[in-house]
């Protein structure tokens, strides 16, 4: 672990805003943690960023971090990010978009209105990125493991 990673302070104020302190004990306050990468590798290359965006401090892994401050890190990107992964299709309205979907998600069942095909994106062989009508990102994080139901009304719109 880097000197400089570990010695800081990161945690959530009385009005519930994270700040940070860095190794020279200066402190931060309004301060966002942002994953660069969050699909591909969502625990590599984390920035905390303050109110305009700034870079205060870069972290190439989590695992850097004591535990402490990494489950706090953890914390308050979950708070930022809201991208609820699409568990089951229980069925579409029309294979024609645009189309609602009937869906699963891990946090409960829902429909998304698919305006075209180009709002699936496929990042890689199994993921894909699924943005609804209402620009709200839906993850598809491994295709191969879903039910065969839920494949067979997907490979209609792919």
């Amino acid at each position: 672990m880097s000197d400089m990673l570990k010695n800081i302070e990161f945690d959530q104020g009385p009005s519930g805003r994270w700040f940070y302190v860095s190794a020279e004990g200066v402190k931060h306050d309004h301060v966002m943690a942002v994953r660069s990468f969050p699909v591909a590798a969502p625990e590599e290359g984390i920035a905390l960023v303050d109110v305009d965006g700034k870079e205060l401090l870069w972290i190439p892994h989590l695992n850097q971090l004591s535990e402490g401050v990494r489950a706090k890190v953890l914390a308050a990107m979950t708070q930022r990010e809201f991208m609820p992964r699409i568990l089951k299709l229980h069925g579409v309205s029309s294979f024609v978009t645009p189309s609602t979907w009937d869906i699963e998600t891990d946090r409960g069942p829902t429909t998304l209105l698919l305006k075209g095909e180009e709002d699936i994106r496929r990042l890689s062989a199994s993921v894909l990125l699924v943005t609804d009508g209402h620009g709200v990102q839906f993850l598809i994080r491994d295709l191969a493991q879903m039910d065969r139901f839920s494949r067979k009304l997907l490979d209609r719109f792919l």
